[in-house]
Protein backbone atom coordinates (compact mmCIF):
# COMPACT_ATOMS: atom_id res chain seq x y z
CA UNK A 1 0.00 0.00 0.00
CA UNK A 2 1.48 3.32 -1.07
CA UNK A 3 1.35 5.62 1.75
CA UNK A 4 -0.25 9.06 2.41
CA UNK A 5 2.41 11.23 4.41
CA UNK A 6 1.85 14.39 2.81
CA UNK A 7 5.62 15.16 3.50
CA UNK A 8 5.93 16.56 0.21
CA UNK A 9 2.98 18.71 0.55
CA UNK A 10 3.52 22.22 -0.39
CA UNK A 11 1.91 25.34 1.98
CA UNK A 12 4.44 27.98 1.67
CA UNK A 13 3.40 31.17 -0.59
CA UNK A 14 -0.74 30.17 0.36
CA UNK A 15 -3.16 29.99 2.75
CA UNK A 16 -3.58 25.96 3.14
CA UNK A 17 -6.91 25.80 4.96
CA UNK A 18 -5.76 22.34 6.01
CA UNK A 19 -2.20 22.72 6.77
CA UNK A 20 -0.72 25.74 8.88
CA UNK A 21 2.86 27.10 8.05
CA UNK A 22 4.53 24.30 10.40
CA UNK A 23 2.38 21.91 8.58
CA UNK A 24 0.14 21.15 11.58
CA UNK A 25 -3.26 19.96 10.66
CA UNK A 26 -5.98 22.23 11.73
CA UNK A 27 -8.25 20.71 13.94
CA UNK A 28 -11.35 20.42 11.79
CA UNK A 29 -9.12 18.39 9.18
CA UNK A 30 -7.82 16.30 11.43
CA UNK A 31 -9.75 13.04 11.95
CA UNK A 32 -10.34 13.15 7.83
CA UNK A 33 -6.39 13.43 7.29
CA UNK A 34 -6.09 10.50 9.75
CA UNK A 35 -8.79 8.72 7.40
CA UNK A 36 -6.21 9.36 4.33
CA UNK A 37 -3.08 8.02 5.45
CA UNK A 38 -4.51 4.94 6.86
CA UNK A 39 -6.47 4.41 3.24
CA UNK A 40 -3.38 4.36 1.10
CA UNK A 41 -2.92 6.12 -2.27
CA UNK A 42 -4.42 3.11 -3.91
CA UNK A 43 -7.82 2.73 -2.57
CA UNK A 44 -8.01 6.91 -2.78
CA UNK A 45 -7.55 6.35 -6.50
CA UNK A 46 -10.12 3.56 -6.74
CA UNK A 47 -12.38 6.01 -4.92
CA UNK A 48 -12.27 8.66 -7.02
CA UNK A 49 -12.42 6.08 -10.53
CA UNK A 50 -15.87 5.25 -9.22
CA UNK A 51 -16.75 8.90 -8.31
CA UNK A 52 -16.22 9.53 -11.75
CA UNK A 53 -18.20 6.70 -12.97
CA UNK A 54 -20.99 7.84 -10.66
CA UNK A 55 -21.06 11.47 -12.04
CA UNK A 56 -21.35 10.02 -15.24
CA UNK A 57 -24.58 7.15 -14.70
CA UNK A 58 -26.10 10.12 -12.91
CA UNK A 59 -25.69 12.43 -16.20
CA UNK A 60 -23.91 15.09 -14.08
CA UNK A 61 -22.81 16.61 -16.96
CA UNK A 62 -22.53 20.36 -18.63
CA UNK A 63 -21.83 21.76 -21.97
CA UNK A 64 -19.25 23.59 -23.31
CA UNK A 65 -19.83 25.53 -25.94
CA UNK A 66 -16.17 26.63 -27.31
CA UNK A 67 -15.56 22.40 -26.42
CA UNK A 68 -14.10 21.10 -29.70
CA UNK A 69 -13.68 17.89 -28.07
CA UNK A 70 -17.61 17.38 -27.95
CA UNK A 71 -19.94 19.72 -25.75
CA UNK A 72 -20.56 17.03 -23.00
CA UNK A 73 -18.49 16.59 -19.90
CA UNK A 74 -18.66 15.84 -16.22
CA UNK A 75 -17.95 18.47 -13.85
CA UNK A 76 -15.41 16.87 -12.13
CA UNK A 77 -15.73 15.83 -8.54
CA UNK A 78 -12.49 15.85 -6.56
CA UNK A 79 -12.45 12.46 -3.95
CA UNK A 80 -11.16 14.68 -0.87
CA UNK A 81 -13.83 17.27 0.73
CA UNK A 82 -13.40 20.86 1.93
CA UNK A 83 -13.95 21.01 5.09
CA UNK A 84 -14.66 24.46 7.16
CA UNK A 85 -15.35 25.21 10.49
CA UNK A 86 -18.28 25.98 12.18
CA UNK A 87 -17.55 29.14 13.45
CA UNK A 88 -16.39 30.27 9.94
CA UNK A 89 -19.65 29.30 8.60
CA UNK A 90 -21.85 30.90 10.91
CA UNK A 91 -19.66 34.44 10.17
CA UNK A 92 -20.22 33.95 6.33
CA UNK A 93 -23.77 33.77 6.42
CA UNK A 94 -24.64 36.59 9.20
CA UNK A 95 -22.44 38.51 6.20
CA UNK A 96 -24.30 36.70 2.95
CA UNK A 97 -27.92 37.37 5.03
CA UNK A 98 -26.76 41.16 5.48
CA UNK A 99 -25.28 41.69 1.60
CA UNK A 100 -28.66 40.01 0.55
CA UNK A 101 -30.71 41.84 2.78
CA UNK A 102 -29.21 45.50 1.21
CA UNK A 103 -28.89 44.41 -2.21
CA UNK A 104 -32.81 43.47 -2.06
CA UNK A 105 -33.77 47.15 -1.07
CA UNK A 106 -31.02 48.77 -3.45
CA UNK A 107 -32.22 47.00 -6.42
CA UNK A 108 -36.37 47.55 -5.35
CA UNK A 109 -35.29 51.22 -4.76
CA UNK A 110 -33.21 51.94 -8.38
CA UNK A 111 -36.50 50.14 -10.16
CA UNK A 112 -38.96 52.78 -7.96
CA UNK A 113 -37.91 55.75 -5.89
CA UNK A 114 -34.43 56.18 -6.89
CA UNK A 115 -33.75 57.49 -3.39
CA UNK A 116 -30.16 56.41 -3.42
CA UNK A 117 -29.59 58.23 -7.24
CA UNK A 118 -30.98 61.37 -5.79
CA UNK A 119 -28.73 61.43 -2.83
CA UNK A 120 -25.76 60.85 -4.97
CA UNK A 121 -24.24 57.44 -3.65
CA UNK A 122 -24.33 56.12 -6.72
CA UNK A 123 -23.57 58.05 -9.37
CA UNK A 124 -26.92 57.00 -11.89
CA UNK A 125 -24.94 57.49 -15.38
CA UNK A 126 -23.80 54.11 -13.69
CA UNK A 127 -26.66 52.51 -13.29
CA UNK A 128 -28.67 53.47 -16.51
CA UNK A 129 -25.95 52.73 -18.61
CA UNK A 130 -25.64 48.70 -17.24
CA UNK A 131 -26.85 46.42 -20.02
CA UNK A 132 -28.54 44.46 -17.34
CA UNK A 133 -30.75 47.16 -15.96
CA UNK A 134 -33.76 46.99 -17.36
CA UNK A 135 -36.20 49.85 -17.90
CA UNK A 136 -39.89 47.63 -18.30
CA UNK A 137 -39.04 46.81 -14.64
CA UNK A 138 -39.32 50.56 -13.80
CA UNK A 139 -42.45 51.08 -10.92
CA UNK A 140 -42.14 47.32 -10.48
CA UNK A 141 -43.38 45.40 -7.46
CA UNK A 142 -42.38 42.05 -6.74
CA UNK A 143 -44.77 39.23 -4.31
CA UNK A 144 -43.31 40.42 -0.61
CA UNK A 145 -40.88 43.08 -2.13
CA UNK A 146 -38.38 40.17 -2.61
CA UNK A 147 -36.39 40.50 -5.92
CA UNK A 148 -33.41 38.41 -5.46
CA UNK A 149 -34.86 34.92 -4.20
CA UNK A 150 -32.30 32.45 -5.12
CA UNK A 151 -28.46 33.89 -4.56
CA UNK A 152 -25.33 32.32 -5.40
CA UNK A 153 -22.62 34.42 -4.21
CA UNK A 154 -18.81 33.49 -4.82
CA UNK A 155 -16.44 33.38 -1.84
CA UNK A 156 -12.61 33.27 -2.11
CA UNK A 157 -9.95 33.22 0.86
CA UNK A 158 -7.07 35.36 0.24
CA UNK A 159 -3.16 34.73 1.90
CA UNK A 160 -4.33 36.33 5.38
CA UNK A 161 -6.96 33.71 5.80
CA UNK A 162 -9.42 36.12 5.94
CA UNK A 163 -12.84 35.72 3.74
CA UNK A 164 -14.04 38.06 0.93
CA UNK A 165 -16.74 38.32 -1.62
CA UNK A 166 -15.45 38.01 -5.16
CA UNK A 167 -18.65 38.62 -6.59
CA UNK A 168 -22.47 38.43 -6.92
CA UNK A 169 -24.85 35.86 -8.44
CA UNK A 170 -28.68 37.68 -7.96
CA UNK A 171 -29.81 36.17 -11.80
CA UNK A 172 -30.23 32.88 -12.28
CA UNK A 173 -27.11 31.48 -10.37
CA UNK A 174 -26.25 27.45 -11.20
CA UNK A 175 -24.14 24.60 -9.68
CA UNK A 176 -26.23 23.82 -6.36
CA UNK A 177 -27.21 20.23 -8.15
CA UNK A 178 -23.72 19.13 -8.30
CA UNK A 179 -23.62 20.34 -4.71
CA UNK A 180 -26.44 18.22 -3.60
CA UNK A 181 -24.87 15.47 -5.63
CA UNK A 182 -21.37 15.98 -4.58
CA UNK A 183 -22.80 15.21 -1.27
CA UNK A 184 -24.77 11.96 -1.68
CA UNK A 185 -21.88 10.67 -3.37
CA UNK A 186 -18.93 11.79 -0.49
CA UNK A 187 -20.71 10.82 2.29
CA UNK A 188 -21.15 6.62 0.70
CA UNK A 189 -17.30 7.18 0.12
CA UNK A 190 -16.36 8.41 3.73
CA UNK A 191 -19.21 7.08 5.65
CA UNK A 192 -17.64 6.39 9.01
CA UNK A 193 -15.39 9.80 8.88
CA UNK A 194 -18.51 12.10 7.50
CA UNK A 195 -20.52 10.31 10.89
CA UNK A 196 -18.37 11.12 13.85
CA UNK A 197 -17.79 14.54 11.89
CA UNK A 198 -21.45 15.27 12.09
CA UNK A 199 -21.58 16.90 8.92
CA UNK A 200 -23.99 19.84 8.79
CA UNK A 201 -26.83 18.50 6.31
CA UNK A 202 -27.71 19.91 3.24
CA UNK A 203 -30.31 17.70 1.47
CA UNK A 204 -33.15 19.51 2.51
CA UNK A 205 -32.41 22.43 -0.36
CA UNK A 206 -34.60 21.26 -2.50
CA UNK A 207 -37.48 21.28 -0.05
CA UNK A 208 -36.32 24.95 1.48
CA UNK A 209 -36.70 25.84 -2.33
CA UNK A 210 -40.10 24.51 -2.95
CA UNK A 211 -41.43 25.88 0.42
CA UNK A 212 -39.93 29.22 -1.08
CA UNK A 213 -41.40 29.42 -4.36
CA UNK A 214 -44.89 28.41 -3.11
CA UNK A 215 -44.93 31.06 -0.21
CA UNK A 216 -44.73 33.72 -3.41
CA UNK A 217 -47.95 32.02 -5.15
CA UNK A 218 -50.94 34.12 -5.47
CA UNK A 219 -53.08 30.90 -5.04
CA UNK A 220 -52.98 27.88 -2.98
CA UNK A 221 -51.89 24.81 -3.94
CA UNK A 222 -49.74 26.47 -6.53
CA UNK A 223 -48.22 24.96 -9.40
CA UNK A 224 -44.55 25.17 -10.06
CA UNK A 225 -42.51 25.04 -13.00
CA UNK A 226 -39.14 25.14 -14.04
CA UNK A 227 -38.23 27.11 -17.32
CA UNK A 228 -35.39 25.81 -18.90
CA UNK A 229 -33.53 26.86 -22.37
CA UNK A 230 -33.29 23.26 -23.30
CA UNK A 231 -31.26 20.46 -23.53
CA UNK A 232 -28.06 22.38 -24.78
CA UNK A 233 -28.28 24.43 -21.97
CA UNK A 234 -25.00 24.23 -20.15
CA UNK A 235 -26.96 23.60 -17.23
CA UNK A 236 -29.70 21.62 -18.35
CA UNK A 237 -28.60 18.56 -16.18
CA UNK A 238 -29.36 21.25 -13.16
CA UNK A 239 -32.91 22.24 -13.96
CA UNK A 240 -34.31 18.81 -14.44
CA UNK A 241 -32.89 17.50 -11.46
CA UNK A 242 -34.50 20.29 -9.27
CA UNK A 243 -37.65 20.20 -10.82
CA UNK A 244 -37.69 16.52 -10.42
CA UNK A 245 -36.49 16.65 -7.04
CA UNK A 246 -39.52 19.67 -6.21
CA UNK A 247 -42.11 18.12 -7.88
CA UNK A 248 -42.11 20.97 -10.40
CA UNK A 249 -43.21 20.94 -14.29
CA UNK A 250 -39.97 21.06 -16.33
CA UNK A 251 -40.93 23.58 -19.40
CA UNK A 252 -39.19 25.20 -22.38
CA UNK A 253 -41.15 28.85 -23.40
CA UNK A 254 -42.80 26.96 -26.22
CA UNK A 255 -44.52 24.20 -23.70
CA UNK A 256 -46.17 27.64 -22.16
CA UNK A 257 -49.11 29.58 -23.59
CA UNK A 258 -50.34 33.00 -22.12
CA UNK A 259 -54.09 33.51 -22.19
CA UNK A 260 -56.00 35.84 -20.89
CA UNK A 261 -53.17 37.44 -18.64
CA UNK A 262 -52.80 34.15 -17.27
CA UNK A 263 -49.79 31.56 -17.80
CA UNK A 264 -50.26 27.52 -18.94
CA UNK A 265 -48.49 24.70 -19.58
CA UNK A 266 -49.73 22.55 -22.63
CA UNK A 267 -50.68 19.29 -22.20
CA UNK A 268 -51.87 16.37 -24.06
CA UNK A 269 -55.40 17.17 -21.86
CA UNK A 270 -55.64 20.39 -22.31
CA UNK A 271 -54.05 23.75 -20.54
CA UNK A 272 -52.72 23.74 -16.79
CA UNK A 273 -52.44 27.40 -15.35
CA UNK A 274 -48.83 28.04 -13.84
CA UNK A 275 -48.35 30.43 -10.95
CA UNK A 276 -44.55 30.43 -10.40
CA UNK A 277 -42.01 29.88 -12.82
CA UNK A 278 -38.80 29.26 -11.59
CA UNK A 279 -37.16 30.57 -14.73
CA UNK A 280 -33.05 29.53 -15.62
CA UNK A 281 -33.54 31.92 -18.95
CA UNK A 282 -31.77 35.09 -19.08
CA UNK A 283 -34.34 38.20 -18.77
CA UNK A 284 -33.52 39.52 -22.72
CA UNK A 285 -35.27 35.85 -23.80
CA UNK A 286 -38.03 35.54 -21.24
CA UNK A 287 -40.66 37.15 -23.54
CA UNK A 288 -39.85 38.49 -27.33
CA UNK A 289 -43.03 40.96 -27.02
CA UNK A 290 -41.13 42.89 -24.44
CA UNK A 291 -37.32 42.27 -24.81
CA UNK A 292 -35.70 40.62 -27.45
CA UNK A 293 -37.97 40.04 -30.54
CA UNK A 294 -35.90 37.30 -31.93
CA UNK A 295 -36.53 34.96 -28.60
CA UNK A 296 -36.81 31.35 -29.47
CA UNK A 297 -36.55 30.35 -25.59
CA UNK A 298 -39.21 32.54 -23.69
CA UNK A 299 -42.89 33.05 -24.04
CA UNK A 300 -45.03 36.33 -25.45
CA UNK A 301 -47.32 37.65 -23.13
CA UNK A 302 -45.31 36.32 -20.17
CA UNK A 303 -43.75 39.82 -18.50
CA UNK A 304 -47.79 41.30 -18.72
CA UNK A 305 -48.99 38.11 -16.65
CA UNK A 306 -46.16 39.05 -14.41
CA UNK A 307 -47.21 42.61 -14.33
CA UNK A 308 -50.93 41.59 -13.40
CA UNK A 309 -49.46 39.69 -10.83
CA UNK A 310 -51.28 36.22 -12.29
CA UNK A 311 -47.81 34.86 -12.26
CA UNK A 312 -44.56 34.58 -9.79
CA UNK A 313 -41.33 34.85 -11.73
CA UNK A 314 -38.38 34.02 -9.72
CA UNK A 315 -35.73 35.34 -9.23
CA UNK A 316 -37.32 39.03 -10.68
CA UNK A 317 -36.47 40.41 -14.07
CA UNK A 318 -34.22 43.12 -13.35
CA UNK A 319 -31.79 41.99 -10.95
CA UNK A 320 -28.89 41.62 -13.00
CA UNK A 321 -28.14 45.60 -12.79
CA UNK A 322 -26.76 44.60 -8.84
CA UNK A 323 -24.21 41.56 -10.86
CA UNK A 324 -22.76 43.93 -13.15
CA UNK A 325 -19.27 44.33 -11.55
CA UNK A 326 -18.86 48.02 -11.30
CA UNK A 327 -21.68 47.88 -9.21
CA UNK A 328 -20.19 45.57 -7.13
CA UNK A 329 -17.51 48.25 -5.97
CA UNK A 330 -20.10 49.96 -4.20
CA UNK A 331 -21.80 47.38 -2.32
CA UNK A 332 -20.16 49.11 1.14
CA UNK A 333 -21.96 52.10 0.58
CA UNK A 334 -25.02 50.42 -0.59
CA UNK A 335 -24.97 48.08 2.87
CA UNK A 336 -24.44 51.03 4.55
CA UNK A 337 -27.30 53.37 2.87
CA UNK A 338 -29.84 51.29 3.45
CA UNK A 339 -29.09 48.97 6.80
CA UNK A 340 -27.07 51.52 8.41
CA UNK A 341 -24.19 48.66 9.08
CA UNK A 342 -20.97 48.29 8.02
CA UNK A 343 -19.88 45.97 5.59
CA UNK A 344 -19.30 42.03 7.74
CA UNK A 345 -18.10 40.26 4.76
CA UNK A 346 -15.55 42.77 2.75
CA UNK A 347 -15.41 42.93 -0.84
CA UNK A 348 -12.01 42.44 -2.93
CA UNK A 349 -10.53 45.62 -3.40
CA UNK A 350 -11.85 47.22 -7.26
CA UNK A 351 -10.64 49.70 -9.51
CA UNK A 352 -13.47 50.98 -11.29
CA UNK A 353 -11.82 52.10 -15.04
CA UNK A 354 -14.83 54.48 -15.69
CA UNK A 355 -13.21 56.74 -12.84
CA UNK A 356 -10.27 59.17 -14.25
CA UNK A 357 -7.99 58.02 -11.96
CA UNK A 358 -8.81 54.58 -11.32
CA UNK A 359 -8.18 54.16 -15.09
CA UNK A 360 -4.47 55.58 -14.81
CA UNK A 361 -3.66 53.15 -11.99
CA UNK A 362 -4.99 50.38 -13.65
CA UNK A 363 -3.16 51.08 -17.43
CA UNK A 364 0.13 51.27 -15.54
CA UNK A 365 -0.03 48.64 -13.02
CA UNK A 366 -2.14 46.17 -15.46
CA UNK A 367 0.69 43.04 -15.35
CA UNK A 368 -0.35 42.78 -11.12
CA UNK A 369 -4.12 42.88 -11.64
CA UNK A 370 -6.79 41.25 -12.82
CA UNK A 371 -9.34 42.95 -15.27
CA UNK A 372 -12.84 42.22 -15.71
CA UNK A 373 -15.50 42.62 -18.15
CA UNK A 374 -18.51 44.12 -15.96
CA UNK A 375 -21.13 42.29 -17.77
CA UNK A 376 -19.37 39.12 -18.13
CA UNK A 377 -19.22 35.71 -16.45
CA UNK A 378 -17.78 32.22 -16.57
CA UNK A 379 -14.31 33.27 -16.48
CA UNK A 380 -14.72 35.09 -19.46
CA UNK A 381 -13.72 38.57 -20.82
CA UNK A 382 -10.96 38.64 -18.02
CA UNK A 383 -7.14 39.23 -18.19
CA UNK A 384 -4.90 37.75 -15.18
CA UNK A 385 -2.32 40.35 -15.08
CA UNK A 386 0.63 38.22 -13.73
CA UNK A 387 -0.59 35.23 -15.84
CA UNK A 388 -0.45 37.57 -19.31
CA UNK A 389 1.60 38.18 -22.03
CA UNK A 390 2.59 41.89 -23.15
CA UNK A 391 0.40 41.21 -26.29
CA UNK A 392 -2.49 40.47 -24.19
CA UNK A 393 -1.82 43.75 -21.66
CA UNK A 394 -1.87 46.06 -24.77
CA UNK A 395 -5.09 44.58 -26.01
CA UNK A 396 -6.70 45.04 -22.98
CA UNK A 397 -5.46 48.50 -22.42
CA UNK A 398 -6.54 49.36 -25.48
CA UNK A 399 -10.05 48.09 -24.96
CA UNK A 400 -10.27 50.01 -21.37
CA UNK A 401 -9.50 53.14 -23.40
CA UNK A 402 -11.98 52.30 -25.32
CA UNK A 403 -14.79 51.35 -23.41
CA UNK A 404 -13.68 52.26 -19.56
CA UNK A 405 -17.34 52.40 -18.23
CA UNK A 406 -17.30 48.24 -19.39
CA UNK A 407 -13.63 47.18 -17.33
CA UNK A 408 -12.85 47.01 -13.48
CA UNK A 409 -9.82 45.44 -11.95
CA UNK A 410 -8.37 44.01 -8.80
CA UNK A 411 -5.26 42.82 -6.90
CA UNK A 412 -4.52 39.17 -7.99
CA UNK A 413 -5.36 37.22 -4.59
CA UNK A 414 -3.47 34.11 -4.12
CA UNK A 415 -6.38 32.11 -3.26
CA UNK A 416 -6.47 29.54 -0.53
CA UNK A 417 -5.82 26.22 -1.34
CA UNK A 418 -7.40 22.50 -0.41
CA UNK A 419 -5.28 18.97 -0.98
CA UNK A 420 -6.34 17.89 -4.15
CA UNK A 421 -6.07 14.24 -5.71
CA UNK A 422 -3.89 15.04 -8.94
CA UNK A 423 -2.31 12.34 -10.97
CA UNK A 424 1.07 13.07 -9.64
CA UNK A 425 -0.06 12.65 -6.22
CA UNK A 426 -2.14 15.10 -3.30
CA UNK A 427 -1.44 18.66 -4.07
CA UNK A 428 -2.60 21.69 -2.81
CA UNK A 429 -5.33 23.85 -5.67
CA UNK A 430 -6.67 26.97 -5.33
CA UNK A 431 -10.34 26.90 -4.28
CA UNK A 432 -13.43 29.19 -3.97
CA UNK A 433 -17.07 29.06 -2.30
CA UNK A 434 -20.45 29.25 -3.39
CA UNK A 435 -23.14 29.22 -1.29
CA UNK A 436 -26.81 29.20 -2.01
CA UNK A 437 -29.32 32.09 -0.35
CA UNK A 438 -33.16 31.60 -0.83
CA UNK A 439 -35.07 34.40 0.48
CA UNK A 440 -39.01 34.30 0.69
CA UNK A 441 -40.96 35.23 3.46
CA UNK A 442 -37.44 34.51 5.43
CA UNK A 443 -34.28 34.17 4.17
CA UNK A 444 -32.26 30.60 4.46
CA UNK A 445 -29.30 29.87 3.38
CA UNK A 446 -28.09 26.32 3.22
CA UNK A 447 -24.88 24.65 5.12
CA UNK A 448 -22.92 23.89 2.45
CA UNK A 449 -21.42 25.59 -0.44
CA UNK A 450 -20.70 24.14 -3.99
CA UNK A 451 -16.04 24.64 -4.06
CA UNK A 452 -14.89 24.86 -7.27
CA UNK A 453 -11.20 23.92 -7.51
CA UNK A 454 -8.34 25.38 -10.19
CA UNK A 455 -7.47 21.70 -11.22
CA UNK A 456 -4.58 22.74 -13.84
CA UNK A 457 -1.67 23.49 -11.26
CA UNK A 458 -1.00 27.21 -10.33
CA UNK A 459 -4.24 28.06 -11.60
CA UNK A 460 -6.39 30.66 -10.09
CA UNK A 461 -9.20 29.97 -12.67
CA UNK A 462 -11.87 27.88 -11.01
CA UNK A 463 -15.01 28.35 -13.08
CA UNK A 464 -15.90 24.92 -14.84
CA UNK A 465 -16.23 26.36 -18.21
CA UNK A 466 -12.77 27.20 -17.89
CA UNK A 467 -11.04 23.55 -16.68
CA UNK A 468 -12.11 23.86 -12.95
CA UNK A 469 -13.75 21.19 -10.91
CA UNK A 470 -15.74 21.02 -7.56
CA UNK A 471 -15.53 19.01 -4.23
CA UNK A 472 -18.25 18.71 -1.70
CA UNK A 473 -18.05 21.23 1.16
CA UNK A 474 -18.99 19.90 4.95
CA UNK A 475 -19.26 22.74 7.45
CA UNK A 476 -18.17 21.05 10.59
CA UNK A 477 -18.00 22.26 14.07
CA UNK A 478 -15.47 22.34 16.48
CA UNK A 479 -15.10 18.93 17.83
Amino acid sequence: MTKIDFQQYVTEGFFDETFDNDKQVRPHYALFIDRLKKMGLKKLNLLQHSTDRVQMSLGMTFNVYSDNQGIERILHLDIIPRIINGQDWDFLEKGLKQRIQAMNLFIDDIYNDQKILKDKIIPKELIFSSSTYLKQCIGLKPPKGVWIHITGTDIIRGGDGAYYVLEDNLRCPSGVSYMLENREILKRSFPEVFEKLNVRPVYDYTHYLRDMLESLSPVAPASIAVLTPGIYNSAYFEHAYLAQQMGAELVEGRDLVVKNDFVYKITTKGLKRVDVIYRRVDDDFIDPEVFRPDSLLGTPGLFRAYLKGNVVLVNAPGTGVADDKAVYAYVPEIIKYYLGEEMILPNVQTYICDRKDDQKYVIENIADLVVKQTDASGGYGMLIGPKSTKEEQAEFIQKIKKNPRNYIAQPTINLSRVPTLTEEGIEGRHVDLRPYILYGSEMKIIPGALTRVALKKGSLVVNSSQGGGSKDTWVVDNL
